[in-house]
């Protein structure tokens, strides 16, 4: 079973909400998604600190990004996490590993984009594979609009409050489930292994626990 890792930066919770969506498309396609959260506690003096989360991130086959878009850029707690992946990089901890992003914001598409970028730029440096958005998942309407290639899955809605959980759209939820379920599929594709459908892994749970009475 695959080990896929979410690692993400929420404020105000809507970017959480995503990613909990995503980690249950993960385990609806049958790997094993782990949440991991970027928190006030590790920064200490402006430097991320969590060794015990890069040694659940080196352990993993698969990495996705999320947090909200700030400024027209990536938040600070998730670039103090960043920077100190360097020793990922040194080792070469995730080389070969699928990666992949998710963000938020309450403003135009380009934060978003420009966030999605970094992860994409970051990925690449530490030699990940990149999972890009297959068109299924953009195919959803969002408050402003039909979305567009590159902005999934980000809400773009009217107001101020910055990853607010109440912004979040429905539509992005069923797309980070979706998205989560690609991802899923790709590092199955590129292991070699033959994924179940959620029908069929219901069932087995099912007649495992019938065997059980």
């Amino acid at each position: 079973m695959s080990n896929i890792a979410i690692v993400y930066y929420s404020q105000g919770g809507a970017t959480a909400m995503i990613a909990h969506s995503v980690a249950q498309g993960v385990n609806d396609a049958g790997a094993h998604a782990q949440l991991l959260s970027i928190e006030p506690h590790q920064l200490v003096d402006g430097q991320w600190h969590d060794e015990a989360m890069l040694a659940r991130l080196a352990a993993a086959d698969a990495i996705i990004f999320g947090a909200p878009a700030y400024q027209g850029g990536i938040a600070a707690p998730f670039r103090a996490f960043a920077d100190a992946t360097t020793g990922m990089w040194r080792a070469r901890s995730w080389r070969n590993k699928v990666a992949g992003g998710f963000a938020f914001s309450c403003r135009s598409a380009d934060d978003k984009r420009n966030t999605l970028d970094y992860f994409a730029a970051l990925a690449a440096q530490q030699g990940m594979v990149w999972a890009d958005v297959e068109t299924s998942d953009i195919e959803v309407s969002v408050s402003a609009g039909k979305r567009h290639p590159g902005e999934f899955p980000a809400a773009a809605v009217s107001g101020m409050e910055v990853d607010a959980a109440y912004a979040l759209d429905p539509a992005d939820v069923i797309a980070g489930k979706q998205y989560g379920r690609n991802v899923a599929g790709m590092v199955a594709r590129l292991a070699g292994e033959v994924l179940e459908s959620p029908a069929a892994l219901a069932r087995r749970a099912r007649e495992a626990a019938e065997r059980r009475l």
